[in-house]
């Protein structure tokens, strides 16, 4: 199983596109997840949302869409994964009721987590449930040049069956910062080298692009052919589209998904696609 989505599922840029004109903000996921099977679960990393929100979400979907919620940052970036013990505790209550829709937790570490702190993360893995799946994404240098410290990432991860998630900016960065949205993209995504492995058995990309003007097919084609090896190695990739303002993200999941020949509803009509189609026959 592919799954695809984007960093959100809520955005007004998608009205007429991806999601009805008139949809309102609590329809959005029930629309969003019409054409797409996942999502990044980005609000969880900068607060906890109410248990109403969460029977709401599990709600709108249907049981094989799978979210992929952030650890909130107080773990990672607050407390640099000690004394976790209680709030994780807490963190873990509070989601229960939508564990099952879940296809892997995420953990964001900062740049300024470096090698010397794996044991904290080898620790941290230890408190971890394990019937559900995660995904650890790291920034900081020493763990993209493959040498001692990269490799010692890589066997705590694989003997976990824990995904190391690739973020892969190079697109967003090869385009001069001239709008806004640019500027604002730049400054917050990282600047790394792409190191794409699987060690678990739900590899996770996050392809960001400036826009779909400029060149990104020749940024995604390496892409293309790793995650058909995935699949034909039996793993379920989770593959996520941004653009710097993410209003063309779903475009550029669609593009994606063709050139890799897979079936997958986002190449259907989209609910605002079908919407502005059936408008225009009167």
């Amino acid at each position: 199983m592919l799954y695809l989505g984007c960093p959100q599922w809520s955005s007004t840029a998608w009205k007429g596109n991806l999601l009805s004109s008139h949809c309102k903000n609590a329809d959005m996921l029930r629309e969003y997840a019409r054409t797409f099977n996942s999502v990044e679960g980005n609000t969880s990393f900068y607060a906890d949302p109410s248990a109403q929100s969460l029977t709401r979400w599990i709600e709108s979907v249907d049981s094989d869409f799978k979210f992929t919620f952030k650890f909130h940052r107080r773990f990672s970036h607050e407390l640099q994964l000690t004394h976790i013990d209680d709030a994780l505790s807490a963190w873990f209550t509070l989601f229960e009721p939508i564990l099952p829709h879940i296809g892997q937790i995420m953990l964001q570490l900062p740049s300024s987590f470096s090698p010397q702190q794996l044991p904290l993360l080898a620790q941290f893995i230890t408190k971890l449930p394990k019937s559900l799946s995660y995904g650890v994404e790291v920034r900081h240098p020493e763990f993209f040049k493959k040498g001692a410290a990269e490799i010692a990432l890589n066997q705590l991860l694989i003997a976990n069956n824990i995904n190391r998630i690739a973020m892969d900016t190079r697109a967003l960065f090869a385009v001069k910062p001239n709008t806004d949205a640019l500027i604002d993209a730049q400054q917050k995504k990282p600047h790394l080298p792409v190191h794409a492995i699987a060690t678990g058995s739900q590899p996770m990309a996050r392809f960001v692009i400036a826009d779909l003007e400029h060149d990104y097919k020749s940024y995604y084609q390496p892409w293309l052919k790793k995650v058909q090896q995935w699949l034909e190695e039996g793993k379920h990739p989770y593959v996520f589209f941004h653009t710097a303002d993410n209003r063309q993200a779903p475009l550029l999941a669609r593009e994606f998904c063709k050139d890799l020949a897979y079936e997958h509803p986002v190449l259907n009509s989209f609910v605002g696609e079908k919407e502005a189609s059936q408008a225009s026959l009167f």
